[in-house]
């Protein structure tokens, strides 16, 4: 079985937390965990792609900015 992973660097805003949306391959589901740091987000999103039909998604998440009160 031949693993292909392409990881580019690519510059991403600056955010606080990072999402990893991946498919759960043992039940078929779509999943989401949120990360810290980045780094500790792409290791998970590295494990996560175990066969040819695995993914994962890395996604920044900024802050929301807290509304003012009218």
């Amino acid at each position: 079985m031949e693993q292909h992973q392409e990881f580019t660097a690519v510059s991403r805003p600056a955010a606080q937390q990072w999402e990893v949306t991946y498919l759960d391959t043992d039940c078929g589901r779509v999943r989401t965990e949120a990360f810290e740091d980045a780094a500790e987000a792409e290791r998970f999103a590295s494990r996560q792609v175990r066969d040819e039909d695995g993914w994962a998604m890395i996604d920044p998440v900024r802050p929301r900015q807290a509304r003012a009160a009218a």
